[in-house]
């Protein structure tokens, strides 16, 4: 017998009441319209922790579930498919390590250093920023963050995205560089780690002049992880929730061109909206998320059996990454 996936999650979801769907806005549309809530990282995180249900069945990447757990531990989460971020991946305890070193190469010691890491790294990585007394910042405050880190008098580390580091130090009037750039650190504003989008490392300054040539009162709306080269000629750069907002809030027959990831732009606007790029700019582990594993997590849900998937972190980890988001928080506050 053949089964609607569809039809039985929305059974599923009428009775597992002490359950939450939460999905990001990335992910695909038959998944995102299941969803109870969704927004991007943080806003999720900060719903679930005001949600008073037991189970969370997080749709998104394992970062994200990780930050949903460190702000609410005492909250089941699982993964319908624990697809993992590649940019969260290209640091770890190790590699922020190395960083550490290599600044110290220039005589700038660990005592010296404020880390700010992107929400967009591993719970582990957090915890050791909140162990040096940093800070977690997003996209939509990073400008804030880095600007409080800096006033500590020490050498900014920004991880692990360098794009969304350099454009705020441009925004800023401040000076970045590379780690491993071959660029001497000691007298550099905000030294950042050579991480990367590799969604939105496919938008590139061309496709800004093509659109510009084909319409002439286009606007750019870019995401601050996209290149810098990106975002000098965007006509605005914001976070996910700020380019819906900027979006919203234009006409309907204002022509658009938005550098960021597919699955959202094609649900911004029905009309006069365009995917800044020559390649489908789809998330690969975004969209790994199916219908299918959304069934199998809330299956288990309704069984009480056990799920591999579930986000399990230890009592320190959670702590030290709890540090650091409260020092966002409370910059922000």
């Amino acid at each position: 017998m053949v089964i609607d996936t569809a039809s039985s999650i929305l059974e599923l979801k009428q009775e597992l009441t002490n359950t939450i769907i939460a999905a990001h806005f990335y992910q695909k549309d038959e998944v995102f319209e299941m969803a109870d809530i969704v927004g991007d990282s943080l806003e999720l995180a900060k719903k679930i922790k005001a949600s008073d249900k037991e189970y969370v069945v997080f749709c998104g990447v394992e970062f994200m579930g990780q930050s949903a757990k460190i702000l609410s531990p005492e909250k089941r989460i699982y993964m319908p498919k624990r697809a993992c971020c590649a940019m969260a991946r290209m640091i770890d305890e190790k590699m922020f390590e190395n960083s550490l070193e290599y600044l110290q190469k220039y005589s700038i010691s660990k005592e010296e250093v404020v880390p700010v890491a992107y929400i967009n790294c591993s719970a582990w990585v957090k915890a050791m920023v909140g162990k040096m007394d940093g800070y977690i910042c997003t996209s939509s405050n990073a400008k804030e963050i880095i600007t409080k880190a800096m006033s500590t008098g020490k050498k900014v580390l920004f991880v692990p995205d360098r794009c969304l580091g350099q454009n705020i130090a441009k925004q800023m009037g401040k000076t970045s560089c590379i780690i491993g750039d071959e660029t001497d650190p000691t007298n550099i504003d905000i030294v950042c780690f050579d991480g990367f989008c590799s969604v939105h490392q496919a938008f590139a300054s061309s496709d800004i002049d093509f659109y510009r040539q084909k319409f002439s009162d286009i606007l750019i709306v870019a995401h601050p992880e996209c290149d810098p080269s990106v975002a000098d000629k965007a006509d605005f750069v914001g976070s996910t929730s700020q380019m819906i907002t900027y979006i919203n809030a234009l006409p309907k027959e204002q022509k658009i061109a938005v550098a960021t990831e597919f699955n959202l732009v094609k649900r911004m606007r029905k009309e006069n909206t365009y995917i800044l790029s020559s390649s489908k700019p789809a998330c690969p582990t975004m969209n790994e998320t199916s219908l299918k594993n959304l069934h199998k997590a809330l299956t288990h849900i309704k069984d009480g059996t056990e799920y591999l998937d579930e986000v399990l972190l230890d009592d320190e980890t959670i702590h030290y990454a709890n540090i650091a988001l409260s020092k966002m928080f409370d910059t922000l506050a």
